[in-house]
């Protein structure tokens, strides 16, 4: 076998046409502006993600400082609410003590009545008695229940308002 001369493998290179200085100058000139503006770029989005992550720190305080708040305005007022109910429940109590007190007085003088109209006008006199007196006493827990629901709604309330910035 006869070893045949090896071709000299053409270059890709070779058979491209020299460029000329200017479109050299150019594309350097373009390369080095388009990192300008990539450096620009970068340092904007750099500079609105710090604003956004700024801003967002703050909402985070602001909505911590109002979640704070409200939980105040609750506590105080389940403290106004509880302590309404026990006013209330002290005035129920007293009102049963009272009308139990009349009940058993009355029952002592129907028993010491000695005629029919004489029970009949103890009776009259009671019921009328014991209507006025629940009158009083329905009223009185009202307003007291009344009283009660307004200081226990007035701090939520006022939180609500200071929230959302209404006039109250």
């Amino acid at each position: 076998m006869a070893t045949m001369p090896k071709k000299a493998a053409k270059t890709p290179a070779a058979d491209l046409m020299p460029l000329p200085t200017d479109f050299v100058a150019e594309v350097t000139e373009a390369v080095e502006a388009s990192k300008e503006s990539v450096a620009e770029f970068d340092a904007d989005v750099r500079a609105a993600v710090e604003k956004g992550v700024g801003e967002s720190r703050a909402a985070l305080e602001q909505a911590k400082v109002s979640a704070d708040e409200a939980a105040t305005a609750f506590q105080q007022s389940y403290a106004a609410a509880r302590d309404g109910v026990i006013a209330i429940n002290a005035k129920a109590l007293e009102a049963l003590r009272v009308n139990a007190e009349a009940n058993f007085n009355f029952m002592k003088a129907a028993f010491a009545v000695k005629s029919l109209p004489d029970l009949i006008a103890l009776q009259s006199e009671f019921t009328r008695k014991q209507v006025d007196a629940l009158t009083v006493q329905t009223k009185d827990i009202g307003a007291l229940t009344q009283k009660t629901v307004t200081s226990a709604m007035e701090p939520i309330k006022e939180q609500v308002a200071k929230s959302f910035k209404i006039a109250v």
